[in-house]
């Protein structure tokens, strides 16, 4: 268990249920045992594969786009935070540090299944918190 701090996801795999025509995130607890799966839709899914294979698009798509308008503008992604589950639905936040401001933090609305195309790119960490994990997360796939 937890101290009420966000606890730290990693990609476990990605599931297509050929029943329902939906393709979903499997994030296990980093450090533990439970999982967290998230409905994604098809151009993330495809984006994280991408990734995932190493291979390197000749021009940036919209993920590599958004992390390089932010490393362009002189700030930096830090992590990903899914902090709220609400009617069957996740919210997330991209977490900026913008320079020059004493290094303060920026929290962007975003959806978590485009946090996780950009997390896995940009190589931050992916969190969630505690209360969404307790609701939405599993022991087992």
């Amino acid at each position: 268990m937890s101290d009420g701090r966000p606890i730290e996801l990693v990609l476990s795999r990605i599931k297509v249920d050929e029943n329902r025509s939906e393709q979903i995130i499997i994030l296990k607890e980093k450090d533990g045992a439970r999982f967290l799966p998230v409905v994604i839709g098809i151009a993330e899914v495809n984006s994280i594969k991408l990734k995932l294979s190493g291979v390197e698009p000749p021009r940036p798509l919209t993920h590599d786009l958004l992390c390089r308008i932010v490393e362009g503008l002189g700030a930096k992604l830090k992590n990903i935070l899914i902090d709220k589950l609400e009617n069957s639905t996740f919210f997330a936040k991209l977490i900026i540090s913008r320079s020059g401001n004493d290094g303060d933090e920026v929290e962007i609305d975003a959806r978590p299944s485009d946090s996780i195309a950009v997390a896995l790119r940009a190589g931050i960490p992916i969190y969630v918190n505690e209360e969404v994990l307790n609701e939405a997360g599993v022991s087992e796939i």
